[in-house]
């Protein structure tokens, strides 16, 4: 996956995308410092994850843009929010997301929001990372209330 985005980065940089090739070098840079920190190369799974926190950033920035009222900022960020997100698996719908939720809660007998702490991280394993954990949480909470 990394050598894709490193071609990426080059047709980038051949077509000009200035905004395509900045978001593309901090990824491989990210990527690259955690692959020094663990001493090995990155598995897909791991450029993954390098993925799924830069657009975490991106959409927390944005929230933050848009109260700030930066649309300026915010359409910035959407940008490379976008390029980001086309290395990542299509998220489940809310619906999808609902069905996970409901099936882990009758797996594990979750009553209450004292179980709350049980439920989440079986909810996220189970999506392999197609779930977004804020709509997970916010849907737990309300199943669990």
């Amino acid at each position: 996956m990394l050598d894709q985005i490193e071609n990426d980065l080059k047709v980038a940089l051949k077509s000009q995308d200035k905004t395509k090739v900045g978001v593309l070098r901090i990824v491989i840079s990210k990527c690259r410092n955690k692959s020094i920190a663990t001493g090995k190369s990155l598995e897909d799974s791991e450029v993954m994850k390098v993925l799924q926190t830069a657009a975490k950033q991106h959409k927390e920035s944005i929230k933050l843009y848009n109260q700030g009222g930066r649309n300026d900022l915010v359409e910035q960020e959407t940008l490379e929010l976008n390029i980001v997100e086309a290395y990542l698996p299509s998220m489940m719908t809310e619906d999808e997301i609902k069905l996970i939720v409901v099936s882990v809660i009758e797996k594990t007998g979750a009553s209450s929001m004292a179980d709350f702490g049980k439920v989440m991280p079986q909810v996220m394993k189970e999506g392999a990372g197609k779930i977004d954990g804020g709509v997970a949480q916010t849907l737990l909470k309300e199943l669990l209330s």
